[in-house]
């Protein structure tokens, strides 16, 4: 009886959003608007998802794999896949559980977004928010990092009249105009065209790779050191935490109560992306990948590779916008201008955001090396323990699982299969993913400043 009590306030105000919509939609213009500007249907979400877990990382699973060998490279992704799909799912409840309580309470959050950091506040008190808060926010700052990294690194191999530093300065700029964008309702169009550019690029790298064949005297050594081994499996545990922003696209969503299994169906999908690619390109170059993180330096140029570094250029703009909207948030509630209705004023405020991203990109060029750092130490906190953690302290209490407004799937074997299942996540990232993932890659990227420099100009160049 209490559940279904529960599922009605979360029902009745999401249909009251629908509604609201709805009026919007009245005229052509709103229509047209809707269409591209104004998404937030389980497909949208869908797309976001999809579209944000894969970006420049797919230009660097084939170098990880180089590290892992090829068996590791294809278990890790699959096990990292599951596990982030689990974690993400953890996140939508524990958002659901959040508002259901605050909706109860009267609390109206039309001209407010929700964010992770506020529902461990709300369900955990204010020790849980500060560390979701700072693991969130110092993981998005180097996620938009690293869109920059690769924005440089890419554009390097169609145009090298300038160098990769240069780029990332003009980079720096465009990417900064995603202030203009509100919200995750205003990514409709750019997460489906952002699905079909990496689309592209996967299947043109396993499509090129297996056409040019195997180079002469082509090595598969991997897996040879433990430092090289950890630092590949950091980059897939990376590439499967794009998920810090899983709060932003429920709330965004018209129903976010249905988001349960989107994230499963997008990792799903790009699976059928990553593992192709990385295969293809690794079972043509083999060991030349360990000196070449960015898959596409080792392949001829051509008008479809062109077309390729193009469209991920565009893609990592998209990402860029992903990655830096929640902390334009933050910064927004921190300045007191969040529930504004000016656009212009909001943009103005946000751009102070952009200044150290842009110069983190040109003090760290070190795209590949970056992803496995960032992997470990960040991302293992961000998107792995912390939700799990969060999920089993916030339903410890009898009373908090009897009135839980999500049950556990039967398939775990209810709540017991659901803790079990947890604590097998914490401790795997914990030992496996922080402990020798932080060591190796930390080793890494330390060899990367000690060969390259900081400040590098050009990050792994081909000498001319």
């Amino acid at each position: 009886m209490a559940s279904e009590k529960v599922e009605t306030v979360v029902a009745g105000n999401y249909v009251e959003m629908e509604r609201e919509e709805d009026v919007k939609s009245t005229s052509t213009k709103s229509k047209l608007s809707s269409m591209f500007w104004h998404g937030g249907s389980v497909y949208d979400a869908w797309f976001s998802c999809a579209s944000n877990q894969v970006a420049q990382v797919l230009l660097t699973l084939p170098y990880s794999f180089s590290q892992l060998g090829m068996a590791s490279g294809i278990v890790f992704q699959l096990l990292y896949g599951l596990m982030g799909s689990w974690t993400a799912y953890l996140i939508s409840v524990l958002y659901v559980e959040y508002r259901t309580r605050k909706e109860r309470e009267k609390v109206d959050f039309r001209n407010h977004v929700i964010q992770w950091f506020e529902v461990l506040d709300g369900l955990l008190g204010k020790h849980w928010r500060n560390i979701g808060l700072f693991f969130n926010c110092t993981f998005l700052l180097f996620g938009s990092v690293i869109q920059l990294i690769a924005c440089a690194s890419n554009i390097y191999y169609i145009n090298d009249n300038l160098d990769k530093r240069t780029w990332t300065y003009i980079f720096g700029a465009c990417c900064a105009t995603t202030v203009f964008i509100p919200s995750f309702h205003n990514y409709r169009i750019w997460s489906f065209l952002g699905l079909i550019m990496t689309t592209y690029t996967a299947w043109y790298l396993t499509i090129a790779s297996l056409l040019h064949g195997q180079v002469e005297g082509v090595q598969h050594s991997g897996p040879t050191k433990m430092v090289l081994y950890f630092t590949g499996a950091t980059n897939i545990l990376y590439t499967f935490g794009g998920h810090a922003v899983t709060v932003e696209i429920m709330h965004a969503m018209w129903k976010p109560q249905k988001f349960k299994l989107i994230y499963l169906l997008a990792t799903i999908y790009v699976l059928t992306l990553t593992l192709p690619s990385a295969s293809a390109v690794y079972w043509a170059f083999g060991d030349l990948l360990l000196n070449r993180s960015n898959a596409l330096s080792l392949l001829p140029r051509t008008r479809f590779r062109d077309a390729a570094i193009v469209l991920m250029l565009i893609h990592q703009f998209i990402t860029f916008g992903f990655a830096c909207t929640p902390l334009y948030f933050v910064w927004e509630k921190f300045v007191g201008v969040h529930e504004t209705k000016s656009l212009f004023k909001r943009a103005l405020t946000r751009l102070p955001v952009v200044i150290p991203i842009w110069f983190l990109a040109i003090i760290f060029p070190f795209f590949g090396p970056i992803n496995s750092t960032v992997g470990s130490l960040l991302v293992s906190f961000t998107v792995y323990i912390i939700p799990a953690m969060a999920h089993m302290v916030t339903f410890a209490s009898p009373s908090a699982r009897e009135n839980a407004v999500e049950r556990p799937p039967r398939i775990l074997g209810g709540w017991a299969g659901l803790y079990i299942t947890n604590i097998f996540v914490v401790a795997w990232v914990f030992i496996i993913g922080f402990g020798f993932g932080g060591w190796a890659s930390m080793v890494n990227f330390v060899r990367q400043i000690n060969t390259f420099g900081l400040f590098a100009k050009c990050y792994q160049c081909p000498k001319h």
